[in-house]
């Protein structure tokens, strides 16, 4: 049999059955995508979720859709573009700026705060700014509070939110124990304004989002630079019909 024959006789199979895999795994994929679709669907209409989902796969779009509303009251569905709050995912933010700050030999970490913040009761003596960022302060979490239900939809200052904890007793000696603290994050914010001269919003804006090529974001703030309690944006996307708040 002459060669090119035999080549041909095995390369057939070959080709068939590379066919055939390739068939094989795009149809798991899609089978996959199925079932997610199907997960997510099924939450929505158990009102267990409303949302966005993004599922890719390399630089392919597996999943790239609103679900639900974005807001209630005015019938607004959600869609892949839908700007959501980080909550608490904003705290890497500024345990960030806490780190560019010492970088820039403008604080230290292991440091007491008493150092940067001179009206620190006496009580916070021993916390250092390593405790504010690792929830090991003892400073107790003030949105545990139970006066806080009725003041959260209240614009505060950074000062008038310190006021609200500063001279509540510690919850354990710091550096004892780690126990989760939004007061701990507020105090940073406080001690960068008072190091920087000016808000926290201006060092993830420049330093974090910008460089990393993140445009669509909003940075929002309960109060203003004058200190009038008013919720401002430092960046709003102004396409898509978003107006920008002063």
């Amino acid at each position: 049999m002459e060669p090119t024959r035999i080549i041909a006789r095995i390369a057939a199979p070959l080709l068939v059955a590379g066919v055939s895999l390739g068939s094989a795994t795009a149809a798991s994929a899609q089978t996959d995508v199925d079932r997610m679709k199907r997960d997510i669907e099924l939450r929505v209409s158990t009102h267990q979720f409303m949302g966005s989902v993004l599922v890719a796969k390399g630089d392919r779009l597996l999943i790239n859709q609103g679900y639900g509303s974005a807001n209630l009251e005015w019938n607004i569905p959600n869609s892949p573009d839908t700007k959501f709050r980080l909550g608490s995912i904003t705290k890497q933010f500024t345990a960030t700026c806490i780190l560019l700050l010492q970088e820039r030999g403008k604080l230290k970490v292991e440091a007491p705060i008493k150092e940067y913040v001179r009206d620190a009761p006496p009580a916070w003596d021993k916390i250092t700014i390593f405790n504010l960022l690792t929830h090991t302060s003892g400073v107790p979490n003030y949105t545990s509070f139970p006066e806080y239900s009725a003041l959260k939809a209240t614009a505060r200052t950074p000062e008038q939110l310190v006021a609200s904890f500063r001279d509540k007793p510690l919850e354990f000696e710091p550096g004892n124990e780690m126990r989760y603290s939004n007061s701990g994050y507020v105090l940073l914010g406080y001690l960068i304004e008072k190091i920087t001269g000016h808000g926290l919003c201006p060092i993830p804006e420049t330093e974090c989002l910008r460089p990393c090529g993140y445009e669509e974001h909003r940075i929002r703030l309960h109060y203003r630079p004058d200190r009038s309690p008013r919720v401002r944006t430092c960046s709003w996307p102004e396409r898509h019909g978003a107006r920008r708040l002063h």
